[in-house]
C-alpha cells in the first residue's frame, strides 16, 4: 500500500477545512515541518505508537525493562591493557588512583602519541562525569 506524505501546507489545508485530527499510521508520514505545524494549530495526531516527531530517533533500549546483572562486568581499563589490573576485583580507593591507572593503561597502549595534558583533561572529565569520588 502506498504511503501518504503530509507537508506543512497539507496540514494547513486540513486546518482550513476544519479538520481537527489526523490518524497517523505506518502508511501516513508527516514531515518535520508538518508535525510542528500540526502541534501549533492544535491538530490532534492520533497514532498507536509514542508521540515522537518524525525526526526523533527510535531508541528501543530506553523502553526495555532493566535487568539485573548476575555477574559484575569487567572494568573498562581491563580492555585497554590487562597488565594494569593485577587483582581480580580491584577496588580503587580514590579518584586520583583511578586516573593514574587509566593514564598508565593509555600510555602503555598508545605510547607518546597522546598529548599528556590533553589526556589528563579527558581522563579527569570522564572520571568526574561518571561520578567517581
Amino acid at each position: 500500500m502506498p504511503k501518504d506524505f503530509y507537508t506543512e501546507k497539507d496540514i494547513e489545508d486540513l486546518f482550513n477545512r476544519g479538520i481537527k485530527s489526523l490518524q497517523v499510521t505506518e502508511n501516513v508520514v508527516l514531515t518535520e515541518l508538518a508535525y510542528e505545524k500540526a502541534k501549533r494549530l492544535d491538530i490532534q495526531l492520533i497514532n498507536d505508537s509514542a508521540d515522537n516527531p518524525p525526526a526523533a530517533p527510535v531508541r528501543p533500549y530506553l523502553s526495555e525493562p532493566l535487568t539485573r546483572q548476575t555477574a559484575p562486568s569487567k572494568p573498562m581499563i581491563a580492555s585497554i591493557s590487562p597488565n594494569v589490573i593485577s587483582q581480580p576485583n580491584p577496588t580503587p580507593t580514590n579518584t586520583a588512583d583511578v586516573e593514574k591507572r587509566i593514564r598508565s593503561a593509555v600510555i602503555a597502549r598508545l605510547g607518546n602519541q597522546v598529548d599528556a595534558k590533553l589526556l589528563d583533561n579527558i581522563i579527569h572529565r570522564v572520571v568526574k562525569g561518571i561520578g567517581l569520588k
